[in-house]
């Protein structure tokens, strides 16, 4: 029997699962920085289905390289290699260690795995840290705010217990401690913790990026320990802050490396890179994924790679953050701006809000063709492509400031 809160779509006979609540717009094409719905209305992306089409809709390379593979081969499985397997491999441990860092040390090259998602990423990751300690060492300690993905364990792993409360009891060995407080995560510690998660900059959490100390601190603690450093930059990583990945705005080198979302432009693919002393670990059998590593994912995330190297992507990053950001705070309803690059969060003023939520706002800007979303109660999270220009910046900027004001002028009605 249907539920009131199930979607039926147009011409189907089954209902859509309601995790993902209302959809009130169907998108049937983009470019660049815009996208355009099924009646034909425009409207500027500020958010890249959650900070993945980096380099914008129906990117010209991308599209390229995915129509090629697709008229050769798609799928063979990981018992074969394919053609850009080692290609892939070598552009994603070039940028995890183009950083020296400053506490700790550098890492001979790498090991990666190839994945499917970032959740995917966060398993195998979880998995690797056990297999390299062995028994006894199964403890792993996260941050609250934190957010590693939707499956049992990356669940478990999230500092966020509300999520955790439907799916209970959730697996064991997980303990969460306040996000940039090294004091409070070394109490933590105990002989069984084998690895610690962060996110260098919290994304769904509320865009809250971590200090440099901090980060430096967990490294140290971590090396003083024997316990295996996992830094989550599946939002955050490949450019989009500033640095390749978030963790190296800190000068520090993790164990373990999880990304995603932009790695492909769209097309799924995750991966996992690990040191080579930790990355040995797995042996044939220990971990597998039908899909992951296939050739057409793989061909995406080969040009993905390449261009976001020749166009220097962080350093656009950094440009486009500055100027997004200084727009952002000169609009009124804005309280303050936080993030990096172009990961950021606009806090608005509960005057401006009247009682309503973050969340409304977006609403009303994706009414008027601007699309972000409201990160928590109170703020709102932008992530445009890199391949967005000063002008698109300002009009989103205007839409977002003429939407704000309605909300004041209305008073929370």
């Amino acid at each position: 029997m249907k539920t009131p809160e199930a979607q039926q779509p147009e011409t189907a006979t089954a209902w859509l699962m309601n995790n993902y609540g209302p959809q009130p717009v169907k998108f049937a094409r983009g470019d660049g920085s815009e996208l355009w719905d099924d009646n034909g209305q425009r409207y500027l992306d500020f958010l890249c289905g959650l900070a993945v089409t980096s380099l914008g809709h129906a990117h010209a390379g991308v599209q390229a390289a995915v129509n090629a593979q697709a008229g050769r081969l798609v799928h063979v499985s990981n018992l074969f290699a394919n053609e850009h397997t080692a290609s892939v491999v070598n552009h994603i441990d070039t940028l995890v260690r183009s950083v020296e860092p400053e506490v700790g040390s550098a890492s001979e090259p790498g090991m990666v795995l190839f994945q499917n998602s970032g959740a995917e990423a966060i398993e195998a990751a979880l998995k690797l840290a056990r297999k390299h300690h062995g028994r006894g060492r199964h403890g792993v300690v996260t941050a609250y705010g934190s957010f590693h993905g939707r499956t049992l364990a990356a669940l478990a792993a999230t500092g966020q217990p509300s999520k955790h409360e439907p799916f209970q009891p959730i697996p064991e060995g997980f303990r969460w401690v306040a996000y940039d407080d090294a004091d409070a995560l070394e109490a933590a510690l105990s002989p069984e913790v084998g690895a610690v998660i962060l996110e260098a900059v919290q994304g769904e959490g509320g865009v809250i990026p971590a200090s440099s100390d901090y980060l430096r601190a967990v490294r140290r603690i971590c090396d003083e320990r024997g316990i295996l450093l996992v830094l989550d930059e599946i939002q955050t990583g490949l450019g989009r802050t500033g640095d390749w990945f978030a963790f190296q705005h800190a000068r520090i080198q993790p164990d373990i490396v999880t990304l995603a979302k932009a790695l492909g432009n769209g097309v799924p693919i995750g991966a996992v890179w690990a040191r080579p002393e930790v990355g040995s670990a797995f042996a044939p059998g220990d971990h597998g994924s039908t899909f992951a590593g296939q050739p057409l994912a793989l061909a995406a995330a080969k040009v993905v790679l390449e261009t976001m190297q020749e166009m220097n992507a962080p350093t656009v990053c950094r440009s486009l953050g500055s100027s997004l950001r200084r727009l952002l705070e000169s609009i009124d309803a804005v309280e303050s701006v936080r993030g990096r690059g172009l990961l950021l969060a606009a806090e608005i003023s509960a005057d401006a809000l009247g009682g309503r939520r973050a969340a409304d706002v977006a609403a009303r800007c994706l009414q008027r063709g601007l699309v972000l979303n409201g990160v928590t109660a109170t703020a709102l999270r932008l992530a445009p492509p890199f391949v967005i220009t000063e002008d698109q910046l300002a009009e989103g900027a205007s839409i977002l400031e003429s939407v704000l004001c309605e909300f004041a002028a209305e008073g929370g009605s």
